[in-house]
């Protein structure tokens, strides 16, 4: 183990969110992209691109129980989640390559019908990431203790990750999305292959790099689990229904387009460009809040009670851009908002479910968790009709904002866990 990890000091922290942070730019690379490209170069409706994102789904279903569950009894190449991480990067790299030649795949295949090949590497980009995301968030829960050194390494994964993210919507906003997917699958791949051959794994997942047994919660408490499961499955329809068809309400609400009206190349591109801008503000109050504001906060009230609040102020967001957000600015404004919320989501959840399982069961139970996120993922992408037939898309924040308003009270019934309680006495004492 080298020093700065033994330390558990800021440079560890960073290199331990790298890899987190390969797929989360490889995902906000597909969010800001997929949809846009589908429509804009080959014509795809909402339904026909709802399918395509329907990959995405199965892969988590398929992928991540099964990696996390084959990763908690492995070890080669010197680690249980290391050959995970390296082998997806590489294919998430690989497919984001494929993403604006899928029309050339198409030719050279003899293809008549694009969209067979759209699903295929799309079911591909997911699957991978999927291959890497279980592992690289049970990373975290494996080299760092129970509590608030956890939540600083999940907090810290999302400050990172989110900055990135952020930056890929601004390059596809101000520069162009087909620069933004080259450069993603170079980030890819370096932030994939690199930081794993500094971070030195427990051979087993309830010990400490010394072999001493790690203090904490070693059996499942599944009853809390599926509450948490629940609870985070409300928000992810909500918030999957927001990615896959705001492009749609700016283009009807902000840029005063009907559903079948054609639409020339730089209006698509202003579409693209309200897009960008809007998840990238998103993604910049996802950034800066986990670590810097979220993190002292959940030492004063708790993860949950803290999780619970930004999720009630998303839904708040959503609300509000319902009734306000149908200028350029304003849109921008309520994504701060909205923003909030989606701080909490990308990092507080991870910490609060790791300390409900069984520690030696980590990748399983993270694959599991992943459930209620793809499965909702699944519904989000069936929506396409539902949303093109209605009058105003105005549907699509209404959805949203129902689905995180149940969420916010489901999050009430989750109990704090007895380590942060612990801590949260003593800062009061």
């Amino acid at each position: 183990m080298l020093s700065y990890q033994k330390n558990l000091s800021p440079s560890f922290f960073a290199t331990l969110s790298l890899p987190a942070t390969a797929m989360g730019f490889a995902l906000s690379v597909q969010i800001a992209a997929l949809s846009w490209i589908l429509n804009s170069k080959f014509g795809f409706n909402l339904k026909e691109i709802g399918f395509v994102w329907l990959a995405g789904p199965v892969a988590g279903i398929l992928g991540q129980v099964i990696i996390g569950l084959i990763s908690d009894n492995v070890w080669f190449w010197g680690g249980r989640r290391r050959p995970f991480i390296l082998i997806g990067g590489v294919i998430a790299a690989l497919m984001l390559l494929a993403l604006p030649n899928i029309g050339v795949i198409s030719d050279a295949l003899g293809f008549e019908e694009v969209i067979g090949v759209a699903i295929a590497v799309a079911l591909s980009l997911d699957l991978a990431i999927n291959i890497s995301f279980n592992p690289t968030r049970s990373l975290i829960a494996d080299v760092t203790p129970e509590g608030t050194i956890r939540t600083k390494g999940y907090t810290w994964m999302q400050t990172i990750s989110g900055f990135f993210g952020v930056v890929a919507y601004l390059i596809g906003a101000f520069v162009s999305n087909y620069t933004l997917i080259y450069l993603g699958a170079i980030l890819v791949f370096i932030f994939s292959v690199f930081p794993t051959l500094f971070i030195s794994e427990p051979k087993k997942l309830d010990e400490t790099e010394e072999g001493e047994v790690k203090a904490g919660n070693t059996e499942t408490n599944l009853p809390k689990f599926l509450k948490i499961c629940f609870a985070h499955a409300f928000t992810w329809v909500g918030v999957q229904t927001m990615f896959i068809y705001t492009f749609s309400f700016i283009k009807e609400n902000i840029m005063g387009f009907g559903t079948t009206e054609t639409v020339s190349q730089a209006q698509n591109d202003e579409i693209g460009f309200i897009t960008g801008i809007s998840f990238a503000i998103l993604n910049t109050v996802g950034f800066i809040l986990p670590a810097l504001v979220l993190e002292p906060i959940t030492k004063k009230i708790g993860r949950v009670k803290t999780h619970t609040v930004c999720i009630a102020l998303m839904a708040v967001g959503y609300l509000l851009i319902i009734f306000f957000g149908h200028s350029q600015t304003a849109l921008f404004v309520l994504m701060a908002v909205v923003g909030i919320g989606w701080a909490a989501v990308v990092s507080l959840p991870f910490a609060i479910m790791s300390e409900t399982v069984n520690q030696r069961k980590m990748g399983l139970f993270m694959g599991l968790f992943n459930l209620s996120v793809v499965i909702p993922q699944l519904m989000s992408s069936t929506l396409g009709r539902f949303i093109d037939a209605q009058p105003n898309k105005n549907s699509i924040f209404i959805i949203s904002a129902v689905c995180l308003g149940v969420s916010a009270l489901l999050w009430t019934l989750v109990k704090e866990s007895k380590s942060i309680e612990k801590e949260i006495i003593a800062e009061k004492a």
